[in-house]
């Protein structure tokens, strides 16, 4: 039986664990936010140059160790490996993660099927619905979560290979011909144009300090950095392979993907004259889904298949962050892979329900915290805190606590001397400053 990825299926899974449900909106609106084209040229730059040197560190930490994170940060420690041990705790952000990740599926899985016979006749009645179904539709909300909750571990049941690697295998390319098919259709309508100005003509008006932590902190966040993910899938990674190529290529997919998906939604809120300063969930379940009703019948097909490529992209990631945990689980316990997909699914399926009626008018007065709802709770607790402070710790890690001599025989076959010093250095000082720097600006601005 085959253990480790195939070539292509390791660029397919990592690529598929950073394009998620955030592209459809989280990229284009802070692209068009933050001066166009001229932030996409940024967002690259930073991401080839800090994200790829962190994406590399797991990498190296996965292929030296075949270790989940946790053993992965004990076994290569140079020193204080009693300590780093404990860096395995940053696997929770995936579990924290998952949890309001399906919640959201299950919105889109909503939209998907109810799109086909019901669409919204404006903006206003979008808004109600999207709202009445948070706050008041529990057994919607509940079923559908229900539904992309058994989907997700269904996969995860058949294991990295025959699961998660063929999953990916699937989708992704028909994720792309989707994406492909929409874009052309887009391309007849005269807000394809306004929608291509929107995201590729620059304006340096707008950009400003504000904008380089934007793309500073999606460079980071889009290739699925700090949970873990990288090290366990590194893990099963065969030998022959060109990791710089492929880091690279999963780069440029991620960011084909979400300008692609840019290009579809702002085309339509072009088109019929719709906000397009309105900005997360709303863009898509709000702004996007009341346009598609003037499109006639052809609107509830187009609706159909674009929710369904958004559940395609939102399971290749939600497969990818739980699987550090439960590989995790498996070496340390020595238990099946079947009783750690049962541990870890019970405590994602209570911090979902907690997410669910933390919306709900009924229930989300006993599920606040912080003055934040749950499901806030947990997005800002992951985004603002755990993420940033795990990539941080891999950084400082790789950087100063494990042979430099192992890292550089593992690199030195696709990696001139040069460039590996450059890497290393930009580890080391580059990254650590800019995670620093990061936190306390958004934390005193």
């Amino acid at each position: 039986m085959r253990i480790y990825f195939s070539k292509i299926g390791f660029v397919l899974v990592v690529a598929g664990s950073a394009v998620g449900l955030g592209n459809a909106w989280k990229f284009p609106t802070l692209a068009a936010k933050n001066g166009g084209f001229s932030f996409v040229l940024l967002y690259l730059l930073l991401t080839l140059t800090l994200g790829l040197s962190v994406f590399l560190a797991e990498i190296a930490m996965g292929r030296l160790s075949r270790k989940d994170l946790a053993h992965s940060f004990e076994s290569l420690a140079v020193r204080g490996a009693k300590y780093w041990k404990f860096g395995g705790i940053f696997m929770i952000s995936g579990v924290f993660v998952l949890s309001f990740y399906l919640v959201i599926m299950g919105w889109v899985l909503k939209y998907m099927f109810f799109s086909l016979f019901y669409l919204p006749k404006d903006i206003t009645q979008a808004k109600v619905d999207f709202d009445m179904l948070l706050s008041q539709d529990l057994a919607v909300s509940f079923l559908c979560f229900f539904i992309s909750f058994i989907l997700t571990f269904a996969v995860l049941s058949r294991g990295l290979i025959k699961g998660i690697e063929k999953l990916n295998i699937i989708i992704m390319p028909s994720l792309f011909l989707m994406l492909l098919a929409m874009l052309l259709y887009c391309m007849q309508f005269e807000g394809f144009k306004q929608a291509f100005l929107h995201l590729f003509s620059s304006n340096l008006k707008v950009f400003s300090f504000d904008s380089l932590l934007d793309a500073l902190g999606l460079a980071f966040f889009t290739l699925c950095l700090g949970i873990g993910c990288i090290v366990t899938y590194a893990a099963a990674l065969p030998k022959k392979v060109n990791l710089l190529q492929s880091s690279i290529f999963i780069v440029c997919i991620n960011l084909f993907i979400a300008l692609m998906m840019g290009l579809i939604v702002f085309t339509f809120i072009f088109e019929f004259g719709s906000d397009p300063s309105m900005q997360g969930s709303g863009l898509v379940f709000v702004s996007l889904v009341s346009l598609f009703k003037q499109l006639g019948v052809f609107g509830n097909f187009l609706a159909f298949y674009f929710f369904l490529a958004l559940f395609f992209a939102g399971i290749t990631s939600a497969v990818s962050m739980i699987e550090p945990l439960i590989f995790y689980l498996t070496r340390t316990f020595k238990i099946s892979r079947l009783k750690a997909l049962m541990i870890s699914a019970f405590v994602v399926f209570v911090f979902s329900v907690a997410c669910i009626l933390s919306f709900n008018a009924s229930f989300s007065m006993y599920f606040m915290v912080f003055e934040l709802n749950f499901f806030d709770f947990l997005d800002k607790l992951t985004s603002n805190f755990l993420l940033p402070l795990g990539v941080f710790c891999i950084s400082i890690f790789v950087g100063f606590f494990v042979k430099t001599s192992q890292i550089y025989r593992l690199f030195n076959s696709f990696m001139s001397r040069k460039m590996f010093k450059f890497w290393f250095f930009v580890l080391r000082f580059i990254t650590p400053f800019a995670i620093i720097f990061i936190s306390f600006y958004n934390f005193f601005v």
